[in-house]
């Protein structure tokens, strides 16, 4: 039963320490032998790098040392990898990335030298005396002036700045069906580069001990396993018993610290260097600019509809800029990523896609929360909105007439849609925002000098990630039962979420439990946070663990009662012979076993119990967002007046969490649609938004009361029916406040506008079309 339905709504477990500050984050541990690093970055976006000279900075009090590409190549380390694989009709291109520049800047920000010193001060000092030689070379930033004949060529691997081109669908079936069509209308899509900015910035600790040879890295990230795999057999070259990595808690993430850094293999190569341990903690403005980013995607897409409405074909034709290096799943988002969710929750028969991807001096580009999710659903919502208007058709209703409503559903690129409740989540959300009381309010709005508009938004968002995780139970001596979990907590409360479950399953105290994640010295294996699938995955899969305990001990107890393990029933931590009065609870049964009186094949291991799935399938979390809009046509300025949700998340097993990760989302998305952009300068690559005086995050104040109405139709593809809520804000919300912006500016003409919708953008192109309606004969 989901906490929706037995209305238990259970607080925070972890909410106590962050509150009264017993968090601990990487930059709150200190080891008494450690020394500080400092990075040097370039200040160029692209540039040769004629000379490096660090004798002043080298004589400075407290300075350990100053290492420079060569000093650490010198130690046969390997490129950082790209891990993306997908169909490609050109193949992947990616360039050698070490961890310090190699002879050429590429973005500004990125590492030339290392400054190793007694305290993060000195580091510091040192780091600003380092003189680097440059010779500034042409910067090209932006996709379609990378892709230009003449633009300058960032590696010579790559030529024309492309890294791949991918294509997915049957094309001449889609061009068949646009010939045939009724309606067709086309949008050229920005969506724009953004960061994730999470409260705590990337910080780590290098370790290396010199009797085992085992490096270890303490730090900021969301995926310990993958980061080991990569630094152990890319970039050491050693077993990965050789690596150990571990995060302590996380202030945030979302995707920005999934991902494998250069400052990561440089704490651990330094660390081995001085064999003493070496921190650093990022500044936000390196963070700003080296940090990977997200979106970034400018896409020519086409839809077209029959004489009645029915949509007959969508063409998405993709360029992603990469930025300078491939990151490590970076080209994932306009390929694999984008390819599930490309069509939305609707029955389009026929979809093909073409997607590039392209190299630019700007920082790398990964995943940010939904990673390609978020672009294909707002090219199909913002295209149905265009054809309403253009077309003649009501934009709900044309929603409605193309909603799939059978399951299961296989959409035109492969994907096999389990359950859903698509067409169900307009008709609430209808009914919730009192559509047909709009126009009322849209004059009253008049009245007062301000453009009022209602905008639609759906989403399906394709949740899962890596489709394989582990999970393991483990009862320990003192009687506490550990679960140890691949996925990763940076904020979420999976201690909360995996505690209750295991509880409930196995009828103990959640005080007996113990929540243990991101140490690949304690956790198996995992695959850790991203893709909506901590529940889906992890929970899951701990399920199945539980369960295997309760069958284990199931046939301990029938031993202890003298009877077949048909037998016996298991409720609330207590197997008993029904009728009988006899009975023995798990905990019993755990010491027994581990006392080895009976169950002599369990001596080994008790009820302890991992167990690991393999190829998962997808779930599909969707949901219809409605925004309630003013625009001020003398300044541009938007208010959200109201905001409603209608989601459908399967089973609920903390609704409080499911809200605040589907809040948390909404106000990222609205943050892309009306004021987030990571800007850099044509021709030089300057990063224009390199601090918060330049970059704007959405604060409260700028952001609604949210009416959030959950509704559950529970998957059936995994044992507790959850189908992922982490991304599906950042997906639904950009696409519903650009409609409404929209539909407010519609009275003027103006049915398309680029994200972000910032007050001048919005005034600008009032501004323009009162321009053009007054040089029109007889206005």
């Amino acid at each position: 039963m989901s906490d929706a339905a037995s209305g238990h709504m259970a607080g925070r477990l972890e909410d106590h320490r962050f509150l009264t500050g017993a968090g601990c984050y990487t930059a709150d541990i200190n080891d008494p032998r450690q020394l500080h690093m400092a990075v040097v970055r370039s200040s160029h976006g692209h540039a040769e790098i004629t000379s490096i000279s660090f004798a002043e900075a080298s004589a400075m009090p407290g300075v350990a040392g100053i290492h420079v590409e060569a000093d650490i190549y010198a130690d046969d380390l390997g490129p950082m990898p790209c891990i993306a694989t997908f169909p490609a009709v050109m193949a992947l291109v990616v360039p050698p990335r070490p961890a310090l520049a190699r002879g050429r800047v590429r973005h500004v920000g990125d590492p030339v030298a290392i400054v190793i010193a007694e305290t993060p001060e000195a580091a510091t000092a040192a780091a600003e005396m380092v003189e680097i030689g440059y010779r500034s070379l042409p910067a090209v930033v932006g996709t379609a002036a990378a892709l230009e004949s003449g633009a300058p060529q960032i590696w010579d691997e790559a030529p024309g700045n492309l890294a791949f081109r991918a294509e997915k669908g049957d094309r001449d079936a889609t061009v068949s069906a646009f010939e045939k069509a009724a309606y067709t209308v086309e949008l050229d899509i920005v969506n724009n580069r953004v960061m994730a900015a999470p409260v705590e910035p990337r910080a780590g600790i290098g370790r290396f001990d010199p009797e085992t040879g085992v490096l270890e890295l303490m730090a900021t990230v969301q995926g310990v396993h993958g980061i080991r795999r990569q630094l152990a057999y890319d970039i050491f070259r050693v077993p990965e018993e050789q690596i150990k990595v571990v995060a302590p808690d996380v202030g945030g993430g979302f995707g920005l610290k999934n991902f494998l850094y250069p400052e990561w293999i440089l704490l651990l190569w330094a660390a081995r260097r001085h064999c003493r341990p070496i921190k650093w903690v990022a500044e936000r403005s390196e963070d700003h600019a080296a940090a990977v980013h997200g979106r970034d995607i400018v896409t020519k897409a086409r839809l077209a509809l029959d004489a009645n409405g029915r949509f007959l074909a969508l063409q998405a034709e993709l360029a992603a800029n990469m930025g300078a290096y491939l990151s490590a799943a970076g080209p994932n988002a306009a390929t694999n990523a984008s390819g599930t969710a490309m069509g939305g929750i609707y029955d389009i028969p026929l979809i093909y896609t073409q997607s590039v991807g392209v190299f630019t001096n700007q920082s790398p580009i990964d995943a940010y929360r939904g990673a390609g999710k978020p672009e294909a659903n707002f090219i199909i919502e913002r295209l149905i909105d265009v054809a309403a208007r253009r077309c003649g058709f009501d934009p709900v209703e044309l929603r409605l007439l193309n909603a799939i409503d059978r399951y299961p559903h296989v959409t035109a690129q492969g994907m096999i849609l389990d359950s859903g409740r698509f067409r169900r989540n307009i008709e609430d959300a209808v009914r919730h925002c009192d559509r047909a009381g709009f126009e009322e309010r849209r004059e009253a709005s008049r009245r007062a000098g301000k453009l009022r508009g209602l905008g639609f938004g759906c989403f399906i968002e394709t949740s899962r990630g890596v489709p394989r995780e582990g999970a393991e139970v483990r009862f320990t001596p003192a009687g506490r039962v550990e679960l140890r979990v691949g996925t990763e907590s940076n904020g979420q409360g999976h201690e909360t979420t995996y505690i209750q479950i295991a509880s409930r399953r196995l009828g103990l105290p959640e005080g007996m439990f113990d929540y243990i994640q991101a140490d690949t010295s304690e956790v198996r294996d995992g695959h850790g946070h991203g893709g909506a699938r901590s529940m889906h995955m992890g929970g899951g899969t701990m399920v199945l663990a539980l369960d295997e305990v309760i069958e284990k001990a199931r046939r301990v107890a029938a031993t202890l009662l003298q009877t077949g393990p048909d037998a016996i029933v298991h409720m609330d931590g207590l197997f008993t012979i029904p009728g009988s009065g006899r009975a023995v609870t798990l905990l019993d049964v755990a010491a027994v076993v581990r006392n080895a009186d009976v169950a002599p094949d369990l001596v080994e291991t008790g009820l302890d119990t991992y167990t690991r799935r393999e190829n998962v399938p997808f779930t599909f979390p969707n949901g219809c967002h409605v925004a309630e809009v003013e625009v001020d046509p003398d300044t541009g300025s938007v208010e959200i007046l109201r905001y409603i949700i209608v989601d459908d998340y399967g089973t609920l097993i903390n609704p409080q969490l499911t809200e605040g990760q589907v809040q948390g989302g909404i106000a990222q998305g609205i943050g892309q649609a009306l004021a987030e952009l990571v800007a850099y300068e044509n021709g030089s690559g300057q990063l224009l938004s390199g601090t918060f005086m330049d970059y704007t995050v959405l604060r409260a104040g700028h952001l609604p009361g949210f009416e959030t109405h959950l509704e559950s139709v529970p998957t059936t593809v995994n044992a507790l029916g959850v189908k992922g809520s982490g991304q599906a804000g950042a997906i639904g919300a950009p696409q519903t406040v650009i409609n409404a912006v929209l539909d407010a500016l519609t009275p003027l003409g103006i049915d398309h506008i680029q994200m972000p919708a910032g007050p001048q953008t919005i005034w600008q192109a009032i501004h323009a079309a009162q321009s053009e309606q007054n040089r029109i004969p007889g206005r």
